[in-house]
């Protein structure tokens, strides 16, 4: 990261030593070490919101892909009872046809399929 020889170092603590002084050095250490971990942290919460708004611009992203898939698809195979379905006015039996037998009502349900899926909504969250 930083490319300090010992040398460099060396002369550093050596000014460090004649300007401060022995008996204030560690104080000012301790000064320096607390702000340095001070500032590491503030990098440190300002890369996490970073990051936290790239997950979710990614996301926002992913979901505005998958809507679109979606609509694709809801369009290349709609729903089945929604396509040549009578009007349950017109299926329904006249008064005087009779009571309906169990074949009837077994014929009746195999010829309405239940539903394939549901449609999401537009706007709002995912389920």
């Amino acid at each position: 990261m930083f490319d300090v020889a010992p040398t460099e170092l060396l002369l550093v603590v050596v000014v460090a030593l004649v300007v401060i002084g022995p008996k204030d050095l560690p104080k000012a250490m301790r000064f320096v070490g607390k702000w340095m971990g001070k500032a590491r942290g503030m990098a440190r919460h300002f890369r996490a919101g970073l990051d936290t708004m790239m997950r979710e611009a990614e996301l926002e992203e992913l979901e505005k892909q998958w809507r679109e898939q979606n609509d694709a698809i809801m369009r290349e195979f709609p729903r089945i009872d929604d396509v040549n379905t009578p009007s349950p006015a017109a299926s329904a039996p006249t008064a005087g046809s009779g009571p309906a037998t169990e074949a009837e009502a077994d014929e009746a349900a195999a010829a309405s399929p239940p539903e394939t899926h549901a449609i999401p909504p537009k706007d709002g969250p995912l389920p």
